[in-house]
């Protein structure tokens, strides 16, 4: 298949604005080339993406993040927009693709579905955040059943389309991770700094408990950050800032566990197996998509969402868990070949 990837429009690839999604994209993108599939990939200005594939930048300005915004926030477009020039360039060359294939949770790609010649699918990487854009999505689904991709049945859950969402999980390059069966005394933190993420929690477990934190990624939200160094002067934590896959594996991999404390439905996370992929248990709040990945006992620990004691008993658990039942575990679930095949059926069942 020659297949048209457009991605996140939040920010460039390898910034890590896009969260999970750049990940998500760069893994697939692998696995269909490995398959024979061709791939081009337009992404805003700026993008990086470590395969031998075909990148067209587009400039202009990028999308304020769903995940920040309220339930009935208006639909709106910054002048300039990078989404309305990614999709504008699409439309011209979309006859040279057998489909189009849209990473990003905006409303203008879902709307434009009906008014393109060439097939379009869709990979939701959210759960249901607003309601203007749970109105098109399932517009789509209904006009065209099966276009419509998710992580996980938690997350498909959460839009009143559930059961007409193909659930597609997540899966890794395992050669990129190395397993480490003697951790250090750190634990790990990893993601967007923003709100949603709930990291003051990390911070206050282990504030508690006197564990070294070592937090990595993009920090969106300055005064949050800044909030959270006031509040717990004295917390044994460092930021690294936001690093790249190599970079990340190298420090997480020592690290005793990964706290997990999302205070929304994640569709998915892909940080967890990255996480066992390097032998690290997941201690996680029990929402959304961590709950359909951790094995609570045997690669890590699932405890009641928000609650900081809850990450403590977790943490004065982890001695209770395999670090190599933690990278079996990936191997058996989310070795790329096998999410590869799973996302090429999805996209030739597009086609019949």
């Amino acid at each position: 298949m020659k297949l048209l990837f457009l991605s996140t429009s939040v920010g460039p690839l390898g910034s890590g604005l896009g969260g999970g999604v750049e990940l998500t994209l760069l893994n697939i993108a692998q696995a269909l080339v490995t398959l024979g599939h061709q791939i081009t990939v337009v992404a805003p200005q700026g993008s990086k993406l470590p395969l031998p594939v075909e990148m067209v930048e587009i400039s202009g300005a990028l999308q304020v993040p769903a995940q920040t915004q309220t339930r009935d926030q208006p639909i709106e477009m910054p002048p300039n927009p990078v989404l309305g020039r990614m999709w504008d360039y699409a439309r011209q060359v979309q006859a040279r693709y057998d489909i189009l294939v849209n990473f990003a949770y905006d409303w203008l790609p879902f709307y434009l579905t009906p008014f393109l010649q060439t097939p379009m699918a869709h990979l939701v990487s959210m759960g249901s955040l607003n309601d203007v854009m749970d109105q098109i999505v399932g517009a789509v689904v209904d006009q065209f059943p099966g276009s419509i991709g998710v992580y996980t049945r938690t997350q498909a859950e959460t839009f009143p389309f559930a059961n007409q969402c193909v659930a597609l999980g997540s899966g890794l390059d395992l050669s990129l991770y190395e397993f480490c069966p003697e951790p250090e005394a750190s634990l790990c933190w990893l993601g967007r700094i923003s709100p949603e993420k709930g990291l003051e929690d990390a911070v206050a477990a282990v504030n508690k408990t006197r564990t070294p934190l070592k937090i990595m990624g993009q920090l969106q939200d300055v005064t949050y950050w800044e909030t959270i160094q006031a509040s717990y002067p004295n917390a044994p934590i460092q930021y690294l800032g936001f690093k790249t896959t190599q970079e990340m594996q190298e420090i997480l991999r020592k690290c005793r566990a990964l706290l997990v404390t999302s205070r929304w439905v994640e569709a998915f996370g892909n940080v967890l197996i990255e996480s066992l992929a390097c032998g690290v248990p997941v201690i996680a709040y029990a929402r959304g998509g961590p709950t359909e990945i951790i094995q609570d006992g045997q690669t890590g620990w699932l405890v009641r969402p928000d609650s900081v004691p809850g990450l403590i008993a977790g943490i004065q658990k982890l001695d209770q868990i395999s670090r190599q039942a933690c990278r079996d575990q990936v191997e058996q679930d989310y070795a790329l070949p096998v999410y590869g095949a799973r996302v090429e059926q999805w996209l030739k069942n597009l086609l019949l």
